[in-house]
């Protein structure tokens, strides 16, 4: 007898061959049968034609820090995600010296937006080896695998202390962060990440340790990582695999044999760049050479709200007064015509460019709404209402967010949504070249709620974009399990076939819902972070076992701390 048999499903496997039906069984943690009739189960589901499809694999995380105190690592694991990689952008907690877990907590709030204060309360640094840091993570249960990387920021911070932030290490330095990095990846590491862009800076300090740092330093990593035979080399950069990081680029992934990933996004500044950058990718991948550009699910935005960490009246003078006041004492203020108008009628109180773009982008405001609209066109914006209705866009803005008992939220694209076209964003996702990534996940949590793009390919992608062409069904089931796995070497799952992992998802793609973001206040110190829920995930399973029914936690924690790659 099975432990578990699913029966009567619409079987997507991952591999991108077309839809089946059938039944499948799973049995000490591993698939056991698919497609027909399975044998009985001690426990049985009726799918009724159902989708059932692998666990999603997302690896581009960075729960780095909730890992230690949330089992449930939500919001991913509401979206059916069963398997993270974390450590992403060079960010993370180990290795780490006495004394120095300070200074890594601080570029965590600084690059990735998660409060300095909830990761000093929740983190509990037992470890200073990467290994010794996988080893703590082990002695708690969670609902879904975890996997890590090696981040450069702390490696540099580990070898070199003081001297981190200086752009060229010794020789003998850089030997010893190979040694390091090597350490981390025979402990159980799946990478090393890095961060190479002037965005990522210290909470209050200069950019991230390594930003500038010389090639000789990343390829004695590339030796590392081809004498341990695995691990992804994953960044961010600003110049997205062009000009002098590309010669180094191609030389790390010869010398190493192991994948090289990049963010890449349109760009506002030069909108056509991206089609060279893909090109060139197209015609190294065809040379042998595994150099793959990191791309989203839906454009990289800002969440503007009452409760986020950023609005376009969060400076004015006369909003300051109502800044950490309840949400319904925020409302009922902004509620009275002589405040609105102080307000609307009133400059952002900051002369940086760069502030004031993100305060006054009208053309690229957008009423999010529920349920949220992320393929807006350019006459939803708030500049073009303004325009049709003879108001000011601070009007437009200010009376949406006060929209939802002022929980609505105002979207902002920031890259590849130059002429509010999203077919660029299908382009990414089609090409050979790239792969699904960029959710952060457990990051910038006061203004960014990505962690839904496995939700939002379903529903938006699959079933309901009337702007554009769609995507199959098989073709993204396949972006975000059997593509996303392999990377990585997880070579046990992001498939349904025998012998691989039982992580599951059972799906009715009919009902599936994705809500508008909403915040919480969970976080240690009751820190804020959006989040977003979702309907129609009838059952999610991991290693065989139904962790979620129904949106619902079954109390079952199967997951575990990954230690390199995963056989299949």
């Amino acid at each position: 007898m099975h432990d578990l048999v699913i029966r009567n499903a619409r079987i997507v496997d991952g591999t991108g061959r077309a839809a089946f039906e059938g039944d499948v069984a799973a049995e000490a943690g591993r698939i056991a049968s698919v497609g027909g009739r399975a044998a009985a189960g001690r426990r049985e589901i009726d799918a009724q034609g159902q989708l059932l499809a692998p666990g999603w694999v997302d690896i581009h995380t960075h729960y780095d820090g909730q890992v230690s105190w949330d089992p449930y690592l939500t919001p991913s694991s509401w979206h059916g995600v069963t398997t993270i990689v974390m450590g992403n952008c060079g960010v993370g907690f180990a290795p780490v010296r006495p004394g120095q877990e300070e200074f890594l907590i601080r570029i965590m709030d600084g690059v990735e937006d998660i409060p300095g204060a909830a990761l000093a309360e929740g983190i509990d640094f037992r470890w200073e080896s990467f290994g010794e840091y996988l080893d703590v993570l082990s002695e708690t249960e969670r609902v879904l695998d975890v996997a890590a990387q090696v981040p450069h920021c702390a490696v540099r911070a580990y070898v070199m202390g003081d001297r981190c932030h200086e752009d060229v290490a010794t020789p003998d330095e850089i030997a010893e962060m190979a040694r390091v990095t090597r350490e981390g990846l025979l402990a159980g590491a799946l990478g090393f990440t890095t961060s190479r862009t002037v965005l990522h800076r210290e909470r209050g300090g200069p950019l991230v340790p390594g930003t500038y740092c010389e090639p000789e330093e990343l390829l004695a990593i590339a030796g590392t990582m081809a004498e341990v035979g695995h691990g992804v080399f994953e960044m961010v950069s600003d110049r997205q695999g062009t000009g002098p990081d590309r010669e180094w680029m191609v030389e790390f992934a010869k010398k190493s044999g192991r994948p090289l990933i990049f963010a890449l996004a349109q760009s506002d500044r030069d909108p056509q760049a991206y089609k060279t950058v893909l090109d060139d990718l197209r015609e190294l991948n065809q040379q042998g050479v595994p150099i793959k550009a990191m791309v989203p699910g839906r454009p990289v935005g800002l969440l503007h709200g009452l409760q986020s960490s950023l609005h376009p009246f969060l400076t004015h003078e006369a909003f300051r007064p109502l800044r950490g006041k309840p949400l319904a004492e925020v409302v009922a203020a902004m509620r009275s015509p002589e405040l609105r108008e102080a307000i609307v009628s009133a400059e952002p109180a900051t002369s940086d460019p760069i502030a004031r773009h993100f305060l006054t982008n009208w053309s690229k405001y957008f009423a999010l709404g529920d349920p949220p609209d992320y393929e807006p066109t350019a006459d939803q914006s708030a500049a073009a209402v303004a325009q049709r209705e003879g108001r000011s866009p601070a009007e437009v803005s200010y009376d949406w967010l006060l929209q939802r008992d002022g929980r609505q939220l105002i979207y902002m694209p920031l890259a590849s949504y130059v002429d509010f076209d999203f077919e660029v964003v299908r382009e990414f996702l089609e090409h050979p070249s790239t792969v699904i990534s960029l959710s952060d996940g457990g990051a910038h949590v006061g203004i960014v709620c990505d962690a839904s793009t496995p939700t939002y390919m379903l529903t938006h992608w699959v079933r309901d974009r009337s702007r554009g062409p769609r995507l199959g069904l098989e073709q993204v089931v396949k972006m975000q399990t059997l593509e996303t796995a392999r990377l990585y070497g997880l070579d046990d799952r992001g498939e349904i076939a025998v012998g691989k992992k039982a992580d599951l998802n059972l799906i009715d793609l009919d009902r599936l819902h994705l809500h508008a973001p909403e915040m919480l206040f969970d976080l240690p110190l009751d820190g804020k972070r959006l989040v977003q829920r979702a309907d129609g995930y009838t059952a999610t399973v991991v290693s065989g076992e139904v962790t979620f029914e129904n949106g619902e936690a079954t109390g079952a924690l199967p997951g575990r701390i990954l230690r390199g790659p995963q056989a299949g």
